[in-house]
């Protein structure tokens, strides 16, 4: 499967991520207006959404010039100094803003601290990344019927384990539910791509870093949870293609839809 930029906009639409799966299971409606409809949305993004991207490329950014370019990390200065000048690069007035208790500012400074503290812990970065950002493309069953696309935050070879790591970088809340690192449906679809290029006997660890907490969580997917995962994602693609109604779902997340103003529970 060629990469998905290179692909006419008619075979995109038959290629699914975990995002897409995500915010037909979350709102089918939502999933309408952005992937059918292609409706342009109240707003940018959230401002939780665009500290995300930023912390996220500047790691990029920090384990490239480590791993690719074989260099010393940056300082930390210069490390706050890249994630300064991306949020400014990238930051528009429009961001949608909820919460009533912190500021633009807050959310700022909350990503310079997620970036202190995980430089603290893992300088200097020379831990067997082989890539950032890495697009994986999934054919589930190897018939075109069932295609999947997703992006590795980052991918280590850990050559004490043997072991192939799937990191994955998350500026939000801890799951209350400490179950949800069993049923992560996205990190567990990746291992499936990761497996299919460096061989299905490859043990892979899937890493979760709560940058908010200065932690990390690591689990395993045995093969039969991964096809269990396989026959799942098969079963949710097929509703979605003959799904007719596209109903609205209310919920907390309704304060973060960027198609509230087009939604029939909101204009009542």
């Amino acid at each position: 499967m060629p990469h998905t930029e290179d692909l006419p906009e008619k075979d995109k639409q038959r290629i699914y991520s975990h995002s897409k799966l995500s915010m037909f299971e979350q709102c089918p409606f939502k999933y309408k207006c952005r992937y059918l409809d292609h409706i342009e949305p109240d707003f940018a993004q959230s401002i939780e959404a665009h500290l995300g991207v930023c912390v996220h490329e500047t790691l990029e950014w920090l384990y490239t010039i480590v791993n690719k370019e074989n260099k010393a990390a940056p300082t930390i200065d210069a490390i706050i100094e890249h994630y300064s000048l991306l949020w400014a690069e990238k930051f528009k007035d429009d961001f949608k803003v909820v919460s009533q208790t912190k500021t633009v500012q807050d959310y700022f400074n909350n990503g310079v601290q997620f970036l202190v503290d995980y430089y603290m812990k893992h300088k200097p970065f020379r831990d067997g990344t082989l890539d950032m950002e890495m697009e994986v493309q999934i054919d589930l069953y190897n018939d075109g019927k069932y295609l999947l696309k997703g992006y590795v935050d980052r991918l280590v070879f850990n050559k004490e384990t043997g072991e192939y790591e799937i990191h994955d970088y998350k500026t939000g809340s801890l799951p209350r539910d400490k179950n949800k690192f069993d049923t992560d449906r996205q990190l567990a679809l990746y291992s499936i791509a990761i497996k299919e290029i460096f061989g299905k006997e490859q043990k892979v660890c899937l890493v979760w870093h709560y940058l908010a907490h200065d932690n990390k969580f690591c689990i395993y997917k045995t093969d039969e949870q991964l096809e269990s995962l396989k026959v799942q994602i098969k079963e949710l693609i097929e509703k979605i293609q003959s799904e007719k109604e596209f109903k609205t779902n209310p919920s907390m997340l309704c304060n973060w839809c960027e198609f509230r103003s087009k939604c029939p529970v909101w204009k009542r």
